[in-house]
């Protein structure tokens, strides 16, 4: 019944930590390595590296809603609503422009 799922190649759902910096403060952050391919995805759709990225989702969330309680949550969450097919592409392509004036002004 679940065969396309339960036969998928393991190195998908390994975790895979990485070092990151938010906000100056050197943490880690363990996600399954398919999480990773589609953040570098979404960093990239940003034009920004991933530790830009990161740093500066985590920032803005943290803006938002004054804490980040759980930050690898939140990572996994952005990835699937950035595979989901109603996402506004469009949108982020646009805040990736603000991002881009805002660096270079």
């Amino acid at each position: 019944m679940c065969h396309v799922f339960a036969g998928q190649d393991p190195a998908n759902y390994a975790f895979e930590t990485r070092s990151v910096r938010l906000m100056g403060h050197a943490t880690s952050v363990r996600l399954e390595a398919k999480f990773w391919v589609v953040l570098e995805q979404l960093a990239q759709a940003q034009g920004m590296p991933m530790s830009k990225f990161l740093s500066l989702l985590y920032e803005e969330a943290l803006e938002i809603h004054g804490e980040v309680s759980n930050f690898a949550s939140l990572l996994r969450c952005c990835c699937l609503n950035f595979l989901d097919q109603d996402f506004d592409h469009v949108r982020l392509a646009a805040e990736a422009g603000e991002v881009e004036l805002t660096a270079s002004a």
